[in-house]
């Protein structure tokens, strides 16, 4: 099955509803494609959806209803040729169904994930990301009189710490990679032009006041008869130890930029290149959000818009809000200078820590390849369900390997998809494709 839009957006968190949403009330025929069931994204979860929810997500949801049509649940695995005027067509899976649909342009606002670097007990029942079990407390998960350790880098410790606190858990510690010098800094330099970041924070830190919050300190190991139950904790000349029920770790976020890639759109550091516009190396390609910086939502916001006027052509309305998005970026660039990874955290895996957990691959047996293929081809790594969401970015943390170049499809699909999708294809090309075939 085949439609067609003036503007897909992949994403429906922060970002990608800015985007529709201007477009759309600019005239556009817009489509949001996103695999979570209801729009809001990582951010938004379990409260964008609810009706009687006020403030940001409320109003944006409110603003692509009735005027966007929305693909909740459906997955971009695929970029294939535009048909006719089209420039493009983006391939769509759900439920073993695939849907081409075309647009004229695009605007990716896949947003981010959390970065998981393997330690001696990280693949224990009970640790967590620390996002992952925010999301899973508001989706019901009972906390309650828990003992959990909150550990890593970046603001989002505080947030997921709070909102445990609030969930009835008791926070044994916070732990920071990043030295106490350097967040001193970063919060001085949020009372120039980002008072409301301050705010927020000192928020984070009322409600979690009386914990320990430690500064350049790192999980060393965690440990438990089949289950954490203690956690070792290091500045590099201090050890100290923590009995817990729960750890939730995350060492800051990393973007999703595998549909980016598969597009051909160059990418820098980790992120997509973007002009003033927000358009990417790819003309009509556009990209908001996480994926051109981890940055929060009030960067994800402006950037919508902007890439939403500018696909519509009303690019007099994108440039009045250059400036705003420049200085939200300038924000996000002083966030990843602040906690970036110390080297430490390089050698923190031993030879049986396990480094693909999909693929059960350990240190060990990828300390001597050179390479992210040769690491494949030998040992498996990178292979499993995530396809390397994973083990990837670590990977490339511990031993300098670059990403590969992403293969369709982005997300692992029915054999069965793949074959009657093949089929189609063939048919359309004008190739006799037989079931022997």
């Amino acid at each position: 099955m085949t439609e067609s839009f003036d503007l897909i957006v992949v994403g429906a968190g922060p970002g990608g509803l800015a985007a529709a949403a201007t477009a759309a009330e600019a005239g556009m025929r817009v489509c949001i494609v996103d695999d979570n069931p209801t729009c809001g994204g990582q951010i938004w979860r379990g409260t964008a959806g609810e009706e009687s929810t006020k403030g940001t997500a409320t109003k944006w949801l409110e603003r692509v209803r009735d005027r966007v049509s929305v693909r909740s649940g459906w997955t971009a695995v695929d970029s294939v040729t535009g048909l006719g005027k089209w420039r493009g067509t983006l391939r769509t899976e759900r439920d073993a169904q695939t849907r081409d649909i075309c647009y004229s342009a695009l605007v990716l606002a896949t947003g981010a994930r959390e970065l998981f670097l393997p330690f001696p007990g990280w693949t224990l029942p009970g640790v967590y990301g620390a996002g992952g079990l925010q999301a899973f407390v508001k989706s019901g998960l009972d906390v309650s009189g828990k003992r959990i350790v909150v550990a890593g880098t970046g603001p989002l410790l505080l947030a997921v710490s709070a909102g445990l606190t609030y969930a009835g858990a008791r926070i044994v510690a916070i732990v920071e990679q990043a030295p106490l010098s350097r967040l001193a800094r970063f919060s001085l330099s949020l009372l120039w032009g980002h008072a409301g970041k301050l705010i927020e924070g000192a928020g984070y830190g009322w409600s979690t006041r009386g914990i320990p919050y430690l500064t350049g300190e790192w999980v060393n190991e965690a440990s438990g008869d089949g289950h954490v139950q203690s956690v070792t904790v290091t500045s590099g000349s201090r050890v100290r130890d923590f009995k817990t029920d729960m750890l939730a770790i995350g060492f800051h976020l990393i973007a999703n930029i595998e549909l980016a890639r598969l597009l051909n759109c160059v990418v820098e550091t980790g992120f997509v290149c973007v002009d003033s516009m927000q358009q990417t190396s790819v003309k009509g390609i556009y990209c908001v959000g996480e994926a051109t910086g981890i940055g929060g939502i009030e960067k994800a916001l402006l950037e919508g818009q902007i890439a939403g006027f500018a696909a519509a052509g009303r690019l007099d309305r994108a440039k009045e809000m250059a400036a705003a998005r420049d200085r939200r970026m300038r924000f996000a660039r002083r966030l990843n200078s602040t906690f970036a990874l110390r080297t430490e955290l390089r050698t923190l895996a031993r030879d049986e820590t396990i480094v693909c957990r999909c693929e059960d691959v350990p240190n060990g047996s990828l300390r001597d390849c050179r390479t992210w293929r040769e690491a494949k081809l030998h040992t498996r790594c990178g292979m499993g369900p995530c396809q390397g969401r994973i083990c990837g970015p670590a990977t490339q943390f511990l031993y300098g390997w670059d990403s590969p170049q992403p293969r369709p499809p982005l997300f692992p699909t029915d054999v069965s998809v793949l074959a009657e999708q093949w089929k189609e294809d063939a048919r359309s090309s004008g190739i006799m494709a037989t079931t022997e075939s």
